[in-house]
């Protein structure tokens, strides 16, 4: 099990930082980078293998929504600078994925750009990404087709052999849909070159019906990722945060994820450091118990 972090946006909002939409997590990067680097390394001191860039909100049209033009590249760059400094700071051998989100709202698919639009606006985010050096690229929360083949079609160009994707999922319906209604399994024989497909941001105690639609399907040399959330959506804060799932029982849902076919697992929005600390003392007693 190779573990990622945990939630940016919420663990900001829980220590006092204004996340408000529609600057959501990259509102940190002006107001407070400090605690951002903080909670880079918090995750990583909680045993992170993988921390997430603050890139979740760093493109272009939702930073001139919220009146900052221009600002995409150096906010992108500033973030991977923090996670970079957290990483060699705290633990120089953990990686640093560059998150790449849906340009709209990741829970409404009607909102997506046509593809020339994706296209291009994902070309400048994962191109700022790589050029200010990260480890890899995660093309995350994509609830729309459309938007993540055109994110995907750029990480195989830009970033070959070092990228992954992750889906938010109908978590009303049928198991294994996205939110547009597109069945994931649909879209594997299009994700060749992955080496991680996964699901994210839908309800920690649900996702493994979604797992498992997919647990076959995945394309030869991906393997899957996990990591759900904790808590509910809101149109103005971004997210309530609750305590609905403690640490130790979401690790456990996490270990069910790993017999799965999981290989990649964390957490999402509302998980914490002591989310993650859980996951790592659940993966260090079950390698000690069968030897690893």
């Amino acid at each position: 099990m190779v573990i990622l972090d945990g939630a940016t946006g919420t663990e900001l909002d829980r220590r006092g930082v204004d996340v408000t939409l529609p600057l959501w997590s990259a509102r940190a990067l002006v107001d407070a980078p400090r605690v951002l680097e903080e909670v880079h390394a918090d995750y990583l001191r909680a045993g992170a293998d993988v921390i997430v860039t603050n890139t979740f909100r760093t493109h272009e049209r939702s930073l001139a929504r919220a009146g900052l033009p221009g600002e995409s590249g150096p906010l992108t760059r500033a973030a991977v600078e923090i996670a970079c400094r957290a990483r060699d700071s705290v633990r120089p051998e953990a990686q640093v994925f560059g998150s790449v989100s849906p340009l709209e709202d990741c829970y409404s698919p009607e909102l997506t750009p046509d593809r020339t639009a994706c296209t291009e606006e994902h070309a400048r985010m994962i191109g700022d990404l790589v050029d200010a050096g990260v480890d890899h690229i995660l093309v995350e929360t994509m609830s729309s087709a459309r938007e993540a083949m055109a994110a995907v079609e750029i990480a195989r160009r830009d970033a070959p052999g070092r990228w992954s994707v992750s889906f938010c999922l109908d978590v009303e319906g049928a198991p294994g849909r996205l939110i547009d209604g597109t069945p994931l399994v649909d879209l594997m024989p299009d994700l060749e070159g992955a080496r991680h497909i996964g699901v994210n941001c839908v309800p920690a105690s649900s996702l493994i019906d979604h797992l498992k639609t997919i647990q076959e399907a995945a394309p030869e040399g991906a393997t899957l990722a996990a990591y759900g959330n904790v808590g509910i959506p809101d149109d103005v804060r971004g997210w309530i945060n609750t305590d609905a799932v403690d640490p130790d029982r979401y690790a456990a849902l996490a270990a069910d994820w790993s017999s799965a076919g999981a290989v990649l697992v964390g957490g999402c929005c509302g998980t914490t450091p002591d989310t993650i600390r859980a996951i790592s003392r659940l993966r260090d007693r079950n390698s000690g118990s069968t030897g690893e």
